[in-house]
C-alpha cells in the first residue's frame, strides 16, 4: 500500500515531462493517488491527455487559473465525479517575459507586477475556495511551489520574486483559515530545475551551474525529488505540518559563499 492509496488529488500545472508538476504526478501515481489533471488551452490538451494515460487520470479538465468561472467549473466536475477531494497541487507561475530580465526597477511595469501575483499567488487561494468544500473533514492538504526568490534577490528574477513572496505569506494565512477545516497548506521551495517556467528567465543555464557549485550536495534536485517530498507532504504521515516551506535545493538556502577554490 502506497503513501496516498485511496487519495483523491488535483495537479495543476503540468506541462510537460520535465516539469516540476509531473514529478509530483509521477509520486502521487506511484503512491497510489487517484489523479485529475488540467491543462491550460488548447494547445497543451493532447499533451496532458497523453500523460492522463499514463497516470490513468480520471479527469483532465480546461483551467485557466487567470478565471474564477472554470475554477468554479472545475470543482464542479470534481464533485459530480468524485464526491471530495483530498489534495489539491499548484504548481504554478508566470510573469511576462520582459519582466524577467535585466534591473528589477527599470523592467517591472504596473501591468506585469499584477499578471505576476494574480497568477502565480492569487491563483492558490482561488483554488482553495472552490476547493474547501470538497475538502472539508478529509485530513486533506494543499500544496504550492515557491523558489528561493522570495527570500533572496536573485539575477532577473525579478518580479517573480516577490509573487513568489506574496505566496508564501499565502501559504500561512491559508494554512491558518482552512486549519479549523482539517486542511493542511504547505509549499516545497524547490530549487532551480531546467523547466519551461524556468526557461523565460534569462541566463538561468547559468545560474543552474553556479547553483551547482554552491549546494552542498554539489549537484542540482530533479523532478523526482522534489515529486518525493510532495507525496510525503500530502500524505498522513505529514498530519502534522501545516503553514511550512520545505527546502528542497540540496541545501543552497543555507549556504553564504561557494567553497572557495584554490
Amino acid at each position: 500500500m502506497g503513501l496516498l492509496t485511496g487519495k483523491k488529488v488535483l495537479i495543476v500545472g503540468v506541462a510537460s515531462k520535465l516539469s516540476i508538476a509531473s514529478g509530483i504526478a509521477e509520486a502521487c501515481f506511484r503512491e497510489g493517488a487517484e489523479i485529475a489533471l488540467t491543462y491550460q488551452n488548447d494547445k497543451l490538451k493532447s499533451r496532458v491527455e497523453s500523460f492522463g494515460e499514463k497516470w490513468n487520470a480520471s479527469l483532465i479538465l480546461p483551467l485557466d487559473v487567470s478565471s474564477d468561472t472554470q475554477i468554479e467549473s472545475v470543482f464542479d466536475s470534481i464533485k459530480a465525479e468524485w464526491g471530495a477531494i483530498d489534495i489539491v497541487i499548484h504548481s504554478v507561475g508566470y510573469a511576462p517575459a520582459s519582466e524577467l530580465d535585466g534591473d528589477y526597477v527599470n523592467a517591472t511595469t504596473r501591468e506585469g507586477f499584477q499578471i505576476a501575483h494574480d497568477i502565480s499567488a492569487y491563483s492558490f487561494v482561488a483554488l482553495a475556495k472552490y476547493a474547501r468544500p470538497l475538502m472539508q473533514g478529509r485530513n486533506a492538504c494543499l500544496l504550492t511551489l515557491t523558489y528561493l526568490g522570495a527570500q533572496r534577490t536573485l539575477p532577473n528574477y525579478n518580479v517573480m520574486g516577490l509573487a513568489k513572496a506574496s505566496l508564501e505569506a499565502n501559504v500561512r494565512y491559508m494554512a491558518n483559515s482552512l486549519g479549523t477545516d482539517g486542511i493542511r497548506v504547505n509549499a516545497i521551495s524547490a530549487g532551480p530545475i531546467r523547466t519551461l517556467a524556468a526557461s523565460g528567465i534569462k541566463s538561468f543555464r547559468k545560474m543552474l551551474a553556479e547553483n551547482e557549485k554552491q549546494t552542498p550536495l554539489r549537484r542540482n534536485v530533479t523532478i523526482e525529488e522534489v515529486g518525493n517530498a510532495a507525496a510525503f507532504l500530502c500524505s498522513d504521515l505529514a498530519s502534522g505540518i501545516s503553514g511550512e516551506i520545505l527546502f528542497v535545493d540540496g541545501g543552497f538556502n543555507t549556504t553564504a559563499m561557494r567553497p572557495l577554490e584554490d
